[in-house]
């Protein structure tokens, strides 16, 4: 499998994806997000943290680099490493990584040597109004059965 794409109208379909996702999740896994400014990550992070069952409001932890949310089936770690001064900084991500987990990493470029080899990428490109369109690229056999799932339980992916 290569890649899964949508073309999403609004913020809410954009959502309904990432709930889609977060129902086939498991411990361990880390999806990138990558798109310019507003273009929707964290949108799919707020519909993901739903989808395994996080109550509380999610936002941006631009400010904090990580945000660790415990309350639903999983823990979610939502990352934004846009604002890390050196790729080689050590913050224990692999702890995250290897962890109990689901790891959402929005700007992962920024931390490309630090990432594991086998993940989910999502990119999030702003189409013209609320339209955007998204490219899930799996990467290792988890993530391509990941994906089979998804694509097995979603009639609009292309």
């Amino acid at each position: 499998m290569k890649t899964l794409e949508w073309i999403t109208a609004d913020p809410e379909e954009t959502k309904n994806i990432a709930k889609l996702t977060a129902r086939y999740v498991q411990p361990g896994d880390v999806i990138t997000l990558e798109g310019d400014l507003g273009a929707g990550k964290t949108t799919f992070t707020k519909g993901f943290a739903e989808g395994i069952g996080i109550q509380r409001v999610v936002n941006s932890p631009t400010f904090t680099i990580i945000k660790e949310y415990r309350e639903g089936v999983l823990p979610l770690y939502h990352m934004d490493v846009y604002r890390m001064e050196d790729e080689t900084e050590d913050l224990g991500l692999d702890e995250y990584f290897e962890g109990e987990g689901v790891c959402l990493v929005e700007w992962a470029h920024l931390i490309g040597e630090q990432l594991p080899e086998e993940r989910l990428e999502i990119v999030i490109k702003r189409l013209g109004g609320d339209e955007r369109q998204l490219v899930f690229t799996p990467k290792g056999n988890r993530y391509e059965n990941l994906c089979r799932e998804i694509s097995e339980h979603d009639d609009t992916c292309d």
